[in-house]
């Protein structure tokens, strides 16, 4: 027998946890004493529970594994609805464990501090942002409980919510066990790749269109396979930026609609068959299709359910829809070779005085690429997105879908964390502000990211929609004098031959974080978001 809070922690790992991300606080002060004694799991503190849930969130995505994130009852877990929420809706699997009361203090008859509505508000608000839940109130059910409640993120690629009072830390118990994997049907399973395949063989523009499940699932060299035996040219979402970064055989570029290159729309829209892996069918994938995509020319494959035209068949998962296309197109003649132009991404930084504009970002980040390799990314929400859709395609975690602000920093965290690299992160000063201080902690845990500030002193996303508004401008925080302050380097640019000599010194310089704040001038945006603002004005006048 072993106690509870060290069958949760051994169950997590056997389910592919690799670290905790978390934040002390009473309720949950047992079980972190036995999460830092055990050594089971390392673990990460951060600053404030958004953070948290974002940093196990990235990490998530960038293992093709679960995250997890440990936090307080009440006003711990509270503060991570966000994070949770935005795991969910882009399909990443968070367990989050929170403290709570014990069965005694339930009892008393007291209101408890951090307790908002009744003592069980908190778990009814988890139930909306995740798949599934348990409560661990019974030592000889927990294990089962636990189990299935990982099987579910696992499986579904959704967060998850463990509610651990904290009378229940030391109740000893059996070990958690790994449930089998939930089979489909053979012959439903077969019916349905016959299906998708009879589609394209007679189609004459098939593609495959890919989002984050692939990556969620650890199969994308299995995808860039496929697409290679059936002769079709990939392309990722917005949404799906980064995936396939080692496939450009096949990958042929990101959809954007008409924010994006021309030839890949004119390739997706032209389609007479799409087979659409793992898309979240969402505005920010398809707000700007120029043509709307018909239900009937698709194969969506999505949350353990395919959609061929108006049939569904339940209970496919993704990866086992995968292999059973590639089983049935081995006997296949060669691969094809797929005509298409190799994506233009800005290249040869004019290294003079000029002002720094966004694009000029991407432009120094892919010449740095070239010289030192591709690094792992992050990015928040804002331009400094839609500038990543500039730089040659690597591996990137984004909000892109959920679109919440403060991502991008604690999930460069996390990806350092998890991962061991070095990961580069763009922000935008809107962002930083509200989570760009998580920086802090990178010292005592050697953690040495490249941080890109693109700082217009402004809402610049939010001007470009609604430019006569006030709001919208932020006063001058000067970031980069503070991160000396927080155990970093920083250095403000103004110009393209400052940018690229702080790229470069920051590449030369480890164990420290670096903080490059680079001055955009208010009004300058990315070649990428100008196209996706007259996408969206232009849309949304034909929807008028």
């Amino acid at each position: 027998m072993t106690t509870l809070a060290t069958a949760l922690l051994k169950g997590l790992r056997a389910h592919g946890a690799r670290e905790i991300f978390g934040i002390p606080g009473d309720f949950v002060l047992p079980f972190y004493k036995v999460i830092e004694e055990s050594g089971i799991l390392p673990h990460f503190t951060l600053s404030h529970e958004p953070a948290v849930g974002f940093a196990a969130d990235a990490a998530a995505r960038y293992h093709s594994g679960i995250g997890v994130a440990v936090v307080t009852y009440g006003a711990g877990a509270f503060n991570a609805v966000n994070a949770i929420a935005g795991a969910y809706a882009e399909r990443s699997p968070v367990v989050l464990i929170a403290g709570a009361p014990g069965a005694r203090e339930r009892a008393s008859g007291f209101m408890l501090h951090h307790q908002a509505r009744t003592v069980d508000t908190q778990l009814a608000v988890f139930k909306e942002v995740t798949c599934d839940q348990a409560v661990l109130t019974d030592a000889a059910s927990a294990p089962a409980e636990i189990a299935r409640v990982l099987q579910s993120a696992r499986e579904r690629s959704l967060p998850v919510y463990i509610e651990f009072p904290r009378d229940m830390v030391g109740a000893p118990c059996g070990e958690v066990p790994v449930l089998a994997r939930t089979m489909p049907n053979a012959d439903a399973l077969a019916e349905c790749a016959d299906e998708i395949l009879a589609r394209l063989k007679a189609a004459k523009s098939a593609v495959i269109i890919v989002d984050v499940e692939i990556r969620r699932y650890g199969i994308e060299d299995r995808v860039a396979q496929l697409a290679r035996q059936l002769g079709l040219p990939v392309v990722t979402t917005f949404m799906g930026r980064g995936l396939l970064e080692n496939a450009a055989d096949v990958a042929v570029g990101t959809y954007l609609g008409a924010a994006g290159d021309a030839r890949i729309t004119r390739l997706v829209e032209d389609a007479d068959a799409l087979l659409l892996l793992g898309v979240i069918v969402s505005d920010t994938n398809f707000a700007l299709s120029q043509r709307v995509i018909d239900a009937r020319r698709t194969m969506l494959a999505i949350d353990r359910q395919v959609h061929i035209g108006h049939h569904v068949y339940p209970n496919i998962p993704l990866d086992a829809l995968i292999g059973a296309l590639s089983e049935r197109t081995t006997a296949a003649a060669a691969p094809v070779t797929i005509p298409h132009a190799p994506a233009r991404y800005p290249r040869g930084l004019q290294a003079d005085d000029a002002a720094v504009a966004p694009s000029d970002i991407a432009c120094a980040i892919n010449d740095l690429f070239d010289r030192h390799g591709p690094m792992p990314m992050t990015a928040d929400i804002g331009d400094c997105l839609f500038t990543a859709m500039e730089i040659e395609n690597s591996a990137l975690a984004a909000p892109g879908y959920y679109a919440g602000m403060g991502f991008g920093v604690p999930a460069g965290i996390g990806v350092a964390a998890a991962t061991g690299r070095r990961p580069l992160i763009l922000v935008g000063d809107g962002a930083f502000q509200m989570t760009g201080w998580e920086l802090g902690n990178c010292r005592r845990y050697g953690l040495d990211p490249i941080v890109v500030i693109f700082n217009n002193c402004s809402w610049e996303m939010l001007r470009v929609f609604q430019p006569e508004s006030q709001f919208n401008n932020l006063d001058d925080w000067h970031f980069a004098a503070i991160a000396p302050l927080i155990g970093g380097y920083g250095e403000r640019v103004t110009t393209r031959k400052q940018l690229a000599a702080a790229l470069e010194s920051a590449i030369a310089r480890r164990g420290v974080f670096s903080l490059i704040e680079v001055m955009l001038p208010r009004g300058a945006v990315s070649d990428t978001l100008a196209r996706f603002v007259a996408g969206f004005k232009a849309a949304r006048e034909r929807g008028a």
